[in-house]
């Protein structure tokens, strides 16, 4: 199947060469092409340019984009999709005053969807997790890491991976599984933790090694569930199976996470609402991304990440949902961009530079998605009629979305 699309009015994030990840000032600049074509053959770009330079090419399929604009399709780095119910009776307890903390201690939160995960059948909980995940695409999703972290027992953890592993087989989306062995302590281990995190190191890292899917590792280092030393545990017994970090961090607390992160190689360490000038000083010269999650700090009322001091200081960034049931329930990359702009003042250049190809890094993926290059893979947005790319961000609460295609298939 080949699709060729015409008459773009604007071209997102198209290189000669391939570009992997954008750092500081550039990610100040969006590459773009007025007036321009592209050409898919199978999954592939093929071909782009200006409609001035376009000679005929024979497609199955022939879409002309007048008046709209083309950009590689939302790479959501960091998500929970894989969990069972909701939690709207703890939204309704947040707006009477209860803070993200309190929930937590008194039984609700991750405890709660646990739970509940726990009880769902491991098909149940593949067909509420492949709907949420349709739902994304739709509007404009086209890679997601997903990670575990509600099962809390190694059996509801490794059914959390063998849905994911089943979603990863049954979408056309690009899926990255990541393992969040310790996302919080389990009722029962609550005055035993070192017993729970032996469990983590002995049986659970293993186990999930078994089955062949996961390739990270995850740690929610916070005060009140892993700290400095407990993480540092967890991320040296993973690395005897090659399971690479993808670490949260500095969401209330400033621990020394990021510095650890740095140290172990995290590809990314994410959420950093709170954040000094040591912690920035500490992924200088590092392979290590910054990922914020403003979805979260718009849900829970809490600081938003300072995206300038990011960018301003020569360091990479990426945005993500953190979609989950508590604290970020909404995986809509379209609203992220735009809390990007208008909460944590970044430019449109910079939130679409930071949900495309820095969001494809932050999954180890940039290599072949978030950008427009020639043999990478077609994974694209086309938008509906506007303007000028900026008013993606401009109309927050409107899907700037009309058509998607996701490894080469125009899904509508």
């Amino acid at each position: 199947m080949s699709t060729l699309i015409l008459n773009i009015k604007q071209l997102l994030q198209a290189h000669e060469s391939n570009v992997t990840i954008l750092k500081g000032e550039e990610m100040k600049t969006l590459s773009i092409i007025e007036d321009a074509y592209v050409y898919i053959d199978h999954d592939t770009i093929i071909e782009f340019g200006k409609m001035e330079d376009y000679r005929p090419i024979e497609a199955d399929i022939t879409i002309d984009a007048a008046g709209k604009i083309v950009l590689p399709s939302w790479c959501d780095s960091h998500s929970h999709i894989v969990y069972a119910g909701d939690r709207t009776s703890e939204f309704v307890d947040r707006i009477n005053g209860l803070s993200y903390e309190e929930i937590a201690n008194k039984g609700g939160g991750i405890l709660n969807s646990a739970k509940v995960l726990q009880d769902t059948s491991e098909d149940e909980l593949f067909e509420q997790s492949i709907k949420r995940l349709n739902e994304l695409i739709a509007m404009g999703t086209g890679a997601v890491e997903i990670k575990t972290g509600y099962g809390l027992t190694v059996e509801a953890e490794l059914k959390m991976l063998r849905v994911i592993k089943r979603i990863k087989q049954e979408s056309l989306a690009v899926i990255i599984p990541t393992l969040l062995a310790a996302h919080a302590i389990p009722a029962e281990y609550k005055s035993k933790k070192q017993e729970y995190i032996k469990l983590i190191i002995e049986e659970l890292i293993p186990k999930a090694s078994q089955l062949n899917i996961v390739h990270y590792i995850d740690v929610f280092c916070e005060k009140g569930y892993f700290n400095l030393k407990e993480t540092e545990a967890i991320l040296a017994a993973a690395k005897a199976y090659n399971l690479q970090p993808k670490i949260h961090v500095n969401q209330f607390n400033i621990l020394g996470g990021i510095a650890l992160g740095v140290e172990y190689n995290a590809l990314s360490v994410d959420h950093l609402e709170e954040l000094n000038d040591k912690d920035i000083e500490a992924l200088k010269g590092s392979n290590t991304i910054p990922v914020a999650l403003p979805g979260c700090s718009y849900f829970l009322g809490i600081p938003y990440t300072k995206a300038r001091d990011i960018i301003d200081a020569g360091l990479p960034l990426a945005i993500a949902t953190d979609y989950n049931p508590g604290s970020a329930p909404s995986g809509n990359m379209n609203f992220i961009v735009s809390s990007a702009c208008v909460k944590m003042k970044m430019t449109p250049e910079e939130a679409i530079n930071a949900a495309t190809i820095n969001g494809a890094y932050a999954m180890g993926i940039s290599n072949m998605y978030g950008s427009i290059t020639r043999g990478k893979k077609a994974n694209l947005l086309i938008t509906k009629p506007m303007n000028h790319y900026s008013e993606i961000p401009y109309g927050f609460a409107h899907n700037p979305i009309e058509q998607v295609i996701i490894n080469g298939q125009l899904l509508n």
